[in-house]
């Protein structure tokens, strides 16, 4: 079973719609225990990361997520979800995120216009299970004003340009994030569901 985590996140039902499209089976859940008790966790995001933690923090699901990455559960954070993982955004400078990634979400800072909105190409620069039968470049669907800034540019397994180079998805170990939104990009986004989703798949193995 995967847990999707809700924390008013405004996504939470498509994601879980599209998991099931997989044919996978998903629960939306703020209990801690069914985050413990669940094989695969999704972690979503839309809204303001200030704002998301302090949700967090109320439903007292910090912990739980950070002991079911750190217990070796497969773990995949979406755009808000991703950057929630690293350790303060500029979004919200006095706010820590989960810290479970080192580094920090920026702010886009150049001409182009913000939030980065719609569909823009991904470039896979290391093999990794989220890849598995998708081609290179493929589109997915972005909609975001903030981008990580990792300090491991070694687990950051995607790209994509606008107005500058930023991580669009990344994989260390058991741990998998991506910028964009899979659950609105049609066919690719279910393959990389359905690749994180697998139950004979690969939490840790890098193809």
């Amino acid at each position: 079973m995967i847990a999707i985590v809700d924390y008013s996140a405004g996504n939470i039902f498509s994601v879980q719609k599209a998991v099931e499209k997989i044919g996978a089976s998903a629960r939306v859940t703020s209990d801690p225990k069914w985050i413990d008790r669940a094989e695969k966790i999704i972690f979503p995001g839309v809204g303001s990361f200030g704002q998301a933690m302090r949700i967090l923090q109320e439903r007292k699901l910090v912990q739980p997520l950070k002991a079911a990455i750190h217990e070796g559960k497969s773990f995949l954070g979406i755009c808000l979800g991703l950057q929630l993982l690293f350790e303060t955004s500029e979004e919200s400078p006095d706010v820590p995120g989960l810290a479970v990634l080192p580094g920090r979400v920026r702010r886009f800072d150049h001409d182009l216009k913000i939030p980065h909105l719609g569909w823009n190409q991904v470039r896979q620069e290391k093999h990794s299970v989220l890849w598995h039968s998708i081609p290179d470049n493929s589109y997915f669907y972005f909609a975001h004003s903030f981008y990580v800034d990792s300090q491991e540019p070694e687990i950051v397994c995607g790209t994509c340009d606008y107005g500058h180079s930023f991580a669009a998805a990344l994989q260390r170990e058991n741990l998998f994030g991506v910028q964009f939104h899979p659950e609105k990009s049609q066919q690719a986004g279910l393959d990389l569901l359905r690749n994180f989703s697998n139950p004979c798949g690969v939490n840790r193995e890098i193809y």
